[in-house]
């Protein structure tokens, strides 16, 4: 298993809900998170690498799209994942 897979499955482990979820938004959202953080990064050092900003663009927008669907079903676990993963409340 290559290191990205690892981290994957180390983020899944720690916010998965049960034993075989992979798939939640609380998952969904720290996985996106980290490849946010990871892309950042990346568009530091190269600031002029537009492909990339634009698909940073785009997880920052289903990130956002999954934090608004996980508080309109469950205000307490998305009050839960902003806090765990340090993201400010919309």
């Amino acid at each position: 298993m290559s290191k990205v897979e690892e981290r994957k499955q180390d983020i899944i482990k720690k916010y998965k809900l049960h034993n075989e979820d992979t798939g939640s938004p609380e998952v969904q959202i720290a996985i996106f998170t980290e490849k946010i953080a990871e892309l950042s990064k990346h568009l530091q050092g190269n600031k002029k690498d537009n492909h990339s900003r634009r698909g940073l663009l785009g997880m920052v927008s289903k990130r956002k799209r999954l934090l608004t669907y996980l508080k309109r079903q469950d205000e307490k676990r998305y009050q839960g994942i902003t806090r765990k993963l340090g993201l400010k409340a919309q």
